[in-house]
């Protein structure tokens, strides 16, 4: 079948069109500095290094490891899933920690674990609300005198020892309140209990409880790296309206002594932001 001559101009011409609108893409691209993919900020250590002990809190069992078909749903294999106990008794106050790292990607919304618990069987109780935990900050500073350029504020600063050497270090702290974003389950085999989850991510240096706030704070245009860190705590709990309030006491108690062992294994965002491209 011969088409017309008509018609094979026609398709030459928008083929020269595309072709040409790709090139002038890339080119406005490169000439205005953005950056649609990310290159990769890698971890200071391993997520697993976080302490076992962390103030009272003491690790129960071991870490969980995910099987392949879960490593890529969850889109990452730079992740630590491990269940903390007060004085390692879960009677005393039992959480599920989880944290998720990914860097490298392009713009994407982040897995979140309400779409994972409901595909489980689970009920949602509650559309998912922001909730402030009150982790405790007293051991802050505001001394650093280093800015986030985003914002303009200044990294707080917390003190992390080595579980070694005991030797303590001065360790940035992300700018933002601790908003998580907390639902509530139940599940119809165990209708007296309520599984209540939570999470916020840190993205380059921020704090924020919305996955698609991420995508504004990790990937910026102008920002040559970009990563972003989910931290989620999870908890079984007796049912009732008070189960949420538990579930916030236990979260603020463990993340005061989860943040700044975390942050001493993320990267040192000033210092990447420091190796960032100045605009000309």
């Amino acid at each position: 079948m011969r088409f017309s001559s008509t018609i094979r101009v026609a398709f030459v011409a928008v083929v020269a069109v595309l072709i040409a609108s790709a090139i002038g893409f890339r080119a406005a691209v490169a000439a205005l500095d953005l950056y649609l993919r990310k290159e990769p900020v890698p971890l200071r250590e391993s997520l697993d290094t976080i302490p076992t002990k962390l103030g009272r809190w003491k690790r129960v069992g071991v870490d969980s490891r995910m099987g392949a078909a879960m490593v890529e749903s969850l889109g990452t294999h730079f992740y630590l899933d491990r269940q903390y106990a007060i004085d390692g008794d879960p009677s005393k106050g039992l959480l599920t920690l989880h944290i998720a790292y990914y860097t490298g990607m392009v713009d994407a919304v982040p897995h979140v674990p309400e779409r994972c618990w409901g595909a489980a069987g689970l009920n949602m109780v509650a559309q998912p609300d922001t909730k402030l935990v009150p982790i405790d900050r007293s051991k802050w500073t505001l001394d650093s005198g280093i800015k986030n350029s985003a914002t303009g504020e200044v990294y707080p600063t917390a003190r992390v020892a080595d579980p070694v050497t005991r030797r303590e270090e001065k360790v940035l702290m992300p700018i933002g309140e601790t908003e998580m974003s907390v639902t509530v389950f139940q599940d119809e085999k165990n209708p007296d209990a309520r599984l209540v989850g939570g999470y916020l991510f840190v993205a380059n240096g921020r704090l924020t409880p919305s996955p698609y706030v991420v995508q504004t704070y990790a990937f910026d245009l102008s920002n040559k790296y970009a990563y972003y860190c989910k931290v989620q705590c999870s908890a079984v709990l007796p049912g009732g309206n008070n189960a949420v309030d538990q579930w916030m006491a236990l979260t603020a108690d463990l993340l005061t002594e989860v943040f700044p062992t975390l942050m001493r294994r993320l990267p040192d965002w000033s210092l990447v932001e420091a190796s960032q491209p100045k605009d000309s």
